[in-house]
């Protein structure tokens, strides 16, 4: 089987559950070997390592809080001291705390930014760093390294009672535009990919019952809610040499939510 990521090595934050732990699987039935980060929940990183061993492929799990540069670091040089070097960067962690904005605590406010953008900034900074001192390898992949900043169709869509998250969102929109511009000319490609609504613990009130899914499906013209293996499948594709020629953008995979389906029928 012509795997499109040998031998390559990933690391995949917040891989313990959800939309990480989707990508994570689907990056080691390429070829990847993976470095599964979590922040507290190891049984559930531990469960995503024996998961990806099941499939033949071979994974260590790290605990890092993203936002922690010193975390980061140590999260970095094992990784290179396991692995030695990294070729792949899934930029996932991220949370909600969310209220209404005047009673939005900074507290809140800072946690959210903290995790969802500052941890990306710190996680790529590093990844850059080897991609660079390294360079291309040939027999690996064309590019030095890929990045792929986990957004939201919330960097575009404004979300009321949420404004902590799609404003740091946003800031990952053009963190990712951004570092894309200054890295390319490294070969280095950086991109983003935005979630719609997928079935994930992080939004599990908007799913798990049949009546809140149906209202949630009236944001989706596709009239399914995502899975993580979507997701999975489209960021292995991303970092793949099929897609060499992309970097700076986001891709949407969403069901159509950012179609605004409010205006289907005249608004």
């Amino acid at each position: 089987m012509n795997q499109k990521l040998k031998d390559q090595i990933a690391l995949v934050t917040g891989a313990d559950s959800g939309i990480g732990k989707g990508v994570a699987l689907e990056l080691a039935k390429e070829g990847a070997r993976v470095v599964v980060n979590y922040h507290h929940n190891k049984v559930a990183a531990d469960e995503v390592v024996t998961e990806i061993k099941a499939l033949g492929g071979e994974a260590i799990a790290f605990q890092a809080d993203v936002s922690k540069e010193p975390e980061v670091l140590a999260m970095f040089t094992e990784t290179i001291k396991q692995y030695g070097t990294i070729d792949i960067l899934i930029n996932n962690s991220g949370l909600q705390k969310d209220s209404k904005f005047v009673d939005m605590s900074l507290a809140d406010w800072q946690m959210v930014i903290d995790i969802n953008l500052t941890g990306q900034f710190l996680c790529s900074r590093e990844a850059a760093k080897e991609f660079i001192r390294r360079g291309v390898v040939d027999t690996k992949s064309r590019a030095a390294g890929k990045i792929i900043c986990m957004s939201s169709v919330h960097e575009v869509i404004p979300w009321g009672g949420h404004v902590n998250y799609a404003t740091s969102k946003g800031g990952v929109m053009m963190l990712m535009k951004s570092m894309a511009q200054e890295l390319a000319p490294h070969k280095i490609r950086v991109m983003g990919i935005g979630p719609g609504a997928i079935q994930t613990p992080i939004n599990k009130a908007a799913w798990e019952t049949p009546e809140a899914l149906q209202k949630l499906l009236k944001l989706v013209p596709y009239n399914r809610i995502g899975l993580p293996e979507d997701i999975g499948k489209l960021a292995t594709w991303l970092v793949s040499d099929e897609a060499d020629y992309i970097t700076g953008t986001t891709t949407f995979i969403d069901g159509g939510m950012t179609l605004y389906p409010g205006f289907a029928d005249n608004g």
